[in-house]
């Protein structure tokens, strides 16, 4: 009878316990992927930094077509008083 329990026992303990063992593992290492997720949102990964970089740049050289255009446009209408380009250029930061 006593062998019985133990075999019994045995058999029935990991099946019990392995919620258990789960749930203490999920437990332990949550503040680990907690802090891996504030990490996450807190930093820029190289890809979303060279996303950013090309939307920025692509708005400056819209700019600066928009304003060459009208310079282009104002020396056509009166050449005398066009001297050179000095408006917004997007490779410099103004």
């Amino acid at each position: 009878m006593r062998k019985m329990l133990v075999i019994s026992a045995a058999t029935l303990l990991p099946l019990v316990a392995g919620g258990c063992v789960r749930t203490a593992a999920s437990v332990v290492t949550a503040p680990f992927k907690v802090a891996g997720q504030v990490v996450d949102w807190t930093t820029t990964s190289q890809d979303e930094a060279d996303r950013n970089f090309g939307r920025e740049m692509r708005k400056k050289e819209a700019r600066e077509g928009r304003e060459r255009r009208d310079w282009e446009k104002r020396c056509r209408k009166d050449p005398q008083n066009c001297g050179s380009y000095d408006g917004y250029v997007a490779s410099h930061d103004n």
